[in-house]
């Protein structure tokens, strides 16, 4: 089975991104399968043209996530074979953003890759910046120890972990100052334009508070959709750094706290609206109180 790679090249807000993201929150908890006529709908609450969605299902199709599978005489998409683990990867980083304390462990990267495997090499360090590490150079990367798992994981993917070692260490093997030395390391100023950009997209949307739920209705739908696929990205490219190596005017805090109220209050009422957007044998599925997954 070959596995589906997290999709990073979407663009937040794209018809392919939102579909990414409807599929992300919705499908597995529809049983696994929607048809065709429910996704153009819900996809429709989001603004998107029916020509324009088909165009994205044929695009996440290519991608490995989704396939075409007709049920009871119905056209639609299943889950494809290897989606589900990188699901699974998403609702750990999307879902329950993570951040390192002052003493945690940090997890050290060192490879080497010749010349002749330069793509391979090439595909290695795009995943690591992927999924949050920092380049100390060009062959020793770094990030928190609770992304050990992710890194050992794209190692194997690509065949490379027999070219790679992996140290764990709770001080850093450096003398420079640590907070100049992050900021060499990883793009700050980058995470924290993503952080405000999501900040400033969301903050006004209605009812983004903790117990002051929506009506179950399409622009609920839509604006809860709408900043997941916002949010989608960063808990990937921020690796979740301690406080002290941060600047400290750092959006990061506010960031989640929103991220945390929207999906709070919004979760519920936009899986209402897809229990009635979906038929009477598949709506049964959802949980009233929005996604199974926490």
């Amino acid at each position: 089975m070959t596995p589906v790679l997290d999709d990073m090249v979407s663009r937040p807000g794209s018809t392919v991104s939102l579909l990414r993201t409807v599929v992300g929150l919705y499908l597995r908890d529809a049983g696994g399968w929607m048809p065709t006529r429910a996704l153009l709908e819900l996809m429709a609450a989001l603004g998107v043209p029916a020509p324009q969605t088909r165009t994205a299902l044929s695009r996440v199709k290519q991608r490995g996530v989704l396939a075409a599978v007709t049920r009871g005489g119905r056209p639609g998409f299943a889950l494809a074979d290897g989606a589900v683990p990188m699901l699974e990867r998403g609702d750990r980083r999307i879902d329950r953003p993570r951040s390192m304390g002052p003493g945690d462990d940090w997890c050290v990267i060192v490879f080497s890759v010749p010349e002749e495997e330069r793509e391979r090499r090439h595909q290695l360090r795009r995943r690591l910046r992927w999924v949050g590490c920092g380049t100390v150079s060009p062959g020793v990367w770094i990030c928190p120890d609770f992304l050990r798992d992710e890194v050992l994981g794209i190692l194997a993917d690509l065949a490379l972990a027999d070219r790679a070692v992996l140290f764990t260490t709770r001080g850093l093997p450096t003398a420079a100052d640590l907070p100049e030395a992050i900021g060499q390391w990883w793009d700050l100023e980058h995470l924290a334009a993503l952080h405000r950009d999501f900040v400033e997209k969301c903050s006004a949307v209605p009812g983004a508070v903790p117990g002051a739920a929506p009506a179950p209705t399409a622009g609920t739908f839509a604006d809860y959709v709408r900043c997941i696929d916002h949010w989608r990205p960063i808990p990937y490219l921020d690796p979740g750094l301690p406080p002290g190596c941060l600047p400290a005017d750092w959006p990061g805090t506010e960031s989640v706290a929103l991220f945390r109220g929207i999906r709070e209050s919004h979760a519920g009422p936009s899986a209402a609206f897809v229990r009635e957007v979906l038929s009477p044998e598949l709506s049964r599925v959802l949980p009233a109180d929005g996604p199974s997954r926490p």
